[in-house]
């Protein structure tokens, strides 16, 4: 299959940038979004251009770094995938793909298709850690933890750091991710020293960096791993609850 592909092009975070057309010729419809842009980059580099810079790293939906937009919508069309899991058989012969990095106030731009994701990083070294002696693993039975409230740490501890709940939400926020990260811990045993320490913290550095949630989720239309909304609303009770605490 052929396709037409608008890329964004950008040398350097001071640098302006601008979508450049490329043709993606004989593509396989087996093949991911990631392995069609290494086609395109081998033509480039055959030409002796610069290549589409893109991250990427597991291409196995793990990871979090593949993020981009594509076609206005962070990693493509399909629910529940990452973009190194978008196949192009979800793509027609002869389409035309619009393909950019990640739009928020929070995630500049690096080079291309790269962005600066460390105030996701920033948010994590608040307060994601508990408190846990060391020496020989404690046995598991020791912590009896009901299976629903397993399942549930489990779901929040899917997210990936990709950003793409900021890239896509309207604010720029991060609160799904947040949410996440705040609840997978807070959720079992191990966490509830830190409980409400952590959030005050990961939560006064969200709120430097990302905007406000205002609930249009669009993050959870996106997420990758498909983690809901229910999280931000736990996280809220949390956050209202060690701000009580703290007075």
């Amino acid at each position: 299959m052929d396709l037409k592909l608008h890329v964004w092009r950008q040398a350097s975070a001071d640098s302006q940038g601008v979508f450049k057309d490329y043709d993606a010729k004989g593509i396989s419809p087996d093949a991911s979004f990631l392995e069609m842009l290494d086609v395109v980059n081998e033509s480039l580099i055959e030409r002796g251009e610069q290549p589409i810079h893109f991250e990427h790293d597991c291409r196995e939906g793990i990871c979090g770094s593949c993020g981009m937009m594509i076609n206005g919508v962070a990693h493509g069309p399909i629910r529940g995938t990452a973009t190194c899991q978008l196949h192009m058989r979800h793509f027609k012969d002869g389409d035309e793909v619009w393909v950019e990095p990640w739009r928020a106030r929070a995630f500049p731009v690096i080079k291309d298709l790269i962005v600066d994701r460390s105030p996701l990083d920033k948010i994590i070294a608040a307060g994601g850690f508990i408190s846990l002696n060391t020496g020989s693993a404690p046995e598991a039975n020791d912590t009896p933890i009901p299976k629903v409230v397993q399942e549930r740490a489990m779901d929040a501890a899917a997210c990936i750091q990709c950003g793409a709940c900021v890239a896509q939400c309207p604010n720029g926020a991060a609160q799904l991710f947040t949410a996440a990260k705040v609840s997978h811990l807070g959720l079992l045993p191990q966490g509830q020293p830190e409980r409400h320490q952590r959030v005050l913290k990961m939560v006064e550095v969200m709120e430097d960096y990302f905007g406000s949630c205002t609930l249009f989720r669009e993050c959870e239309a996106v997420c990758p791993k498909k983690i809901s909304v229910d999280f931000i609303a736990r996280l809220n009770r949390d956050y209202l609850a060690a701000q009580l605490k703290s007075r």
